[in-house]
């Protein structure tokens, strides 16, 4: 079993994903991290991000485009994102139908499925309304709009 070091660093990491009302990137993080702890590199925020997912207390997010995003909320839930603007916001889990994983597992050539994640797409009211300009910001969702 691996041992992972508790660092003033790491702490500050992890504090600042919990904190934020969106699925932050590294990027962010580092930039609310710099604030407590100015000597702080880009670097040592990556390897922070990568262990706190090792030890299971963030997730990960990767991005098909796009940097990886971080989830504070360990809880099970999909996701819904915006096509427009790139907001993301937490929306429950749908159960799928044990005969739909069966099939999945099948095609897939799996002895069996023990994940599921998904992601929805669509247009956000703001978007729709013409408030947003269409730049994939996922990082910069205000504050309010993740449903955790």
């Amino acid at each position: 079993m691996t041992k992972f070091r508790n660092t003033k660093q790491k702490a500050a990491v992890l504090a600042a994903v919990r904190r934020a009302h969106h699925h932050p990137d590294a990027r962010w993080v580092y930039e609310e991290v710099r604030r407590e702890i100015p000597g702080i590199s880009l670097g040592t925020v990556y390897r922070a991000l990568a262990s706190l997912t090792a030890e299971g207390l963030i997730r990960e997010y990767p991005q098909a485009e796009g940097p990886a995003l971080y989830d504070a909320n360990l809880d099970d839930h999909s996701h819904l994102r915006c096509r427009r603007c790139g907001r993301i916001v937490d929306v429950p889990t749908v159960e799928l139908p044990p005969e739909s994983l069966e099939a999945i597992r099948r095609v897939g050539g799996f002895a069996r499925v023990d994940q599921v994640f998904l992601e929805f797409g669509g247009i956000c009211d703001r978007c729709a309304q013409g408030e947003t300009k269409p730049d994939g910001a996922a990082d910069t969702a205000p504050a309010g709009h993740n449903i955790n």
